[in-house]
């Protein structure tokens, strides 16, 4: 059973979105376009987070304006900020962010690629 149902939700109501769990992380994965967007796991010190790509600059001003983002946990960390979840709880904002995530992964992807997505 996924423990964060709203972020799972969230995550694969996005055109062309898929999931799946990596079990030797505990991760569950978040792709568009076999490219991964997403990740909720958790870190070394045991706690939840949510690991998203997001474009750099608004990676620094999210990083600065909220103290439960950090850099990536074991990401780049200009390309992408992890969300401590047991200090953001706010479904609309993460759900705000997985969209910016996505967005920044599906336009990366081939023209023909990215039409078949949004065709879907």
């Amino acid at each position: 059973m996924n423990k964060y149902p709203a972020i799972h939700k969230a995550a694969l109501q996005l055109k062309g979105a898929t999931h799946d769990y990596k079990e030797e992380w505990h991760a569950d994965r978040y792709f568009v376009g076999d490219k991964m967007f997403a990740m909720r796991g958790g870190n070394k010190e045991g706690r939840d987070i949510l690991t998203v790509k997001v474009e750099p600059s608004q990676g620094e001003i999210l990083r600065t304006e909220n103290p439960a983002i950090i850099p990536g946990y074991y990401m780049n960390k200009s390309h992408w900020v992890s969300v401590l979840l047991d200090e953001e709880k706010n479904e609309e904002f993460l759900a705000k962010l997985l969209a910016h995530g996505y967005e920044q992964v599906l336009r990366k992807l081939p023209k023909y690629r990215q039409r078949e997505i949004e065709s879907v």
